[in-house]
């Protein structure tokens, strides 16, 4: 008999620690909801019981749920925990908005030094009141723009990883990378294929037979931005994540689909919720209220948060409320507002009355992850030879909707005093024109087992009139990333940068004017969520106030990089023509006759 039984059969002296009672609890194994008592014994749901007073003994922990409803903890399909703030520092939003499980990515720790990333987030994450389960970075292996950074030893060190107990499957994959193409992730997923793991898709602009092509290696995706790419993804066989977060809402599209797709078939995430956003406390709370809000019905909407998302990523024992569960539960006034009263956690009540009292660690992390940053900053590497534009024009980017960066022309100044490497003068240099519109970009790769390397192209449409601003934080590629519109305050931006560690920095007239350190990995800051959130304010306010209008210009910076939206993209060798598949430079395309 385990130790569940004698409080399941209200055996005489067996007392539960914990009862959440009074409740109507949403069980959903038959998506209904009944007045039960849930009892608790360790982790773990012991039984419902019609009246729990049987094993309330003196020293059981009693949640008066008396006209509230009880939840299954919910749980985020896809974030990404590395990013922005160190997961210890978003802990306390993220269960007081609900949240008692996570799948993430390790889009930072796991970016920069691949396997050994993932153990550490691992070891970061043990024994937190949030269950992290991670999908791990597939990144290093990829060759489609540059050259693989890990080989056959990062593949067998990931696939090990493959057997840890919170190791979920492989994490998300742009479909340009595997679609039609040989790739060396496909090692990888062999692998993972014969552990029964997930690969998380990444199936941004892709459709039709590239979609059916990528449901061939994906098992769920993220990316479904209308109607029809949810019923496209669901009639492929491709578990669909709705999201709704700091950086996209896609739930109307998932609304207006959800008639023609199977509702088990749908789970529910954030994709990442920025500090201020979870300072302010948004979290999946939000996200399932925002989905019942838009049309998806209360049930199905509950289900998306709590038992899809175990069952898509196999997260046995969570996103239910039933014996023998892990004892996840969430109290809320109700389904309107979705208030969040109490949470439990693998037994442990951690907020009460909508008060997170939790203790996490806050210890430094290993040293590797920190002092990130070395290259070589000399200023004519902010410009470009003379000779990219013999004509005087360069191919570009330009800013546009989101995270889209589409393919332009640009007119760049001719600097006639540019730095070299020696501190000579070089006149015959290309340099930004912000008059004009014209800014450069320049692309560092800042990941230690590689050669120091840099790709300066040229950015429209970002607004910025003088100064420069300087970022580690750049997705699905190590680099330190740079807009200016004048080269001397791009070095002293990316000094800056370098000097904290990672993060961002705001330069104008050669002097600093605002920054955010973030040294974890040069992606994550250490600070509490009150001062990282003012700093990020902070950098936003000082750009704004240097001509930048553009709705987000700290995501903009972050995803000059993302190959993930198919447009024209910076990497370390010049720009990704995404849907092209290949590198181009700086000049421009040749028009087609008609």
């Amino acid at each position: 008999m385990n130790e569940l039984q004698p409080v399941a059969l209200e055996r005489e002296g067996a007392t539960a620690d914990l009862v959440v009672a009074g409740g109507r609890v949403y069980c959903s194994n038959r998506r209904e909801f009944l007045e039960r008592d849930v009892a608790v014994v360790g982790d773990r749901i012991a039984a419902l019981l019609e009246d729990a007073d049987s094993v309330t003994g003196p020293e059981t922990t009693v949640v008066d749920a008396t006209e509230r409803i009880v939840l299954p903890g919910l749980i985020d399909a896809h974030t990404h925990t590395d990013l922005q703030a160190v997961p210890e520092r978003t802990v306390s939003g993220a269960l007081a908005s609900g949240t008692t499980s996570i799948v993430t990515e390790t889009s930072g720790i796991g970016l920069l030094f691949g396997s050994r990333g993932a153990e550490t987030v691992l070891e970061r994450t043990e024994g937190f009141p949030v269950t992290t389960y991670l999908s791990l970075p597939p990144q290093r292996l990829l060759v489609t723009f540059e050259p693989a950074r890990g080989g056959d030893a990062e593949v067998d060190a990931l696939a090990d990883l493959l057997g840890h107990e919170r190791v979920v499957g492989v994490g998300e994959i742009d479909w340009i990378h595997v679609v039609g193409r040989e790739s060396p992730v496909e090692r990888l997923y062999e692998r993972a294929r014969g552990t029964d793991a997930t690969i998380v898709g990444h199936g941004a602009g892709c459709r039709g037979e590239s979609l059916r092509a990528f449901a061939t290696v994906v098992d769920n995706d993220h990316e479904a931005i209308a109607a029809d790419g949810v019923r496209e993804r669901a009639a492929n066989g491709i578990h669909v994540v709705g999201r709704c977060g700091s950086n996209r809402d896609d739930l109307g599209a998932l609304a207006e689909a959800f008639p023609d797709i199977d509702r088990a078939s749908v789970s529910l995430s954030t994709d990442g919720v920025w500090p201020d956003d979870l300072l302010e406390g948004f979290g999946m709370a939000d996200v399932v209220r925002r989905a019942i809000d838009v049309g998806i019905p209360e049930k199905a909407a509950i289900d998306a948060a709590t038992r899809n998302p175990a069952e898509q990523f196999g997260l046995d024992g969570r996103g239910v409320v039933a014996p023998g569960a892990f004892a996840d539960l969430l109290v809320v006034d109700g389904l309107e507002s979705l208030t969040v009263e109490t949470v439990v956690a693998d037994g442990d009540v951690v907020v009460t009355d909508g008060t997170p009292d939790v203790a996490v660690r806050d210890d430094p992390y290993p040293d590797y992850l920190y002092d990130t940053i070395s290259v070589d900053l000399a200023e004519s590497r902010f410009t470009a030879p003379l000779e990219a534009a013999p004509d005087g024009t360069v191919r570009a980017m330009e800013v546009g909707r989101g995270l889209v960066t589409t393919e332009t022309t640009a007119e760049p100044a001719v600097l006639d005093n540019a730095a070299d490497a020696d501190g000579e003068s070089d006149p015959d240099r290309l340099g930004p024109d912000p008059a004009a519109d014209v800014l450069t970009a320049t692309l560092f790769d800042r990941d230690p087992a590689t050669e120091d390397r840099a790709f300066t192209g040229f950015l429209t449409g970002f607004g910025l009139e003088r100064g420069a601003v300087a970022t580690s934080v750049t997705w699905e590629t190590p680099g330190l990333a740079v807009v200016a519109a004048d080269t001397a305050d791009a070095v002293v931006a990316a000094e800056r940068v370098a000097e904290t560690g990672g993060g961002f920095a705001v330069a104008r007239d050669g002097a600093v004017v605002a920054d955010l350190a973030m040294p974890v990995a040069g992606t994550a800051s250490e600070a509490p969520l009150e001062d990282a959130v003012a700093e990020f304010d902070a950098v936003e306010d000082t750009l704004r106030e240097s001509g930048v209008d553009i709705e987000r210009p700290l995501l903009t910076l972050q995803t000059l990089t993302f190959p993930g939206v198919p447009a024209l993209k910076l990497t370390h060798s010049g720009y990704a023509d995404v849907l092209g598949q290949s590198l181009v430079g700086l000049e421009p395309a040749v028009e087609r006759e008609s």
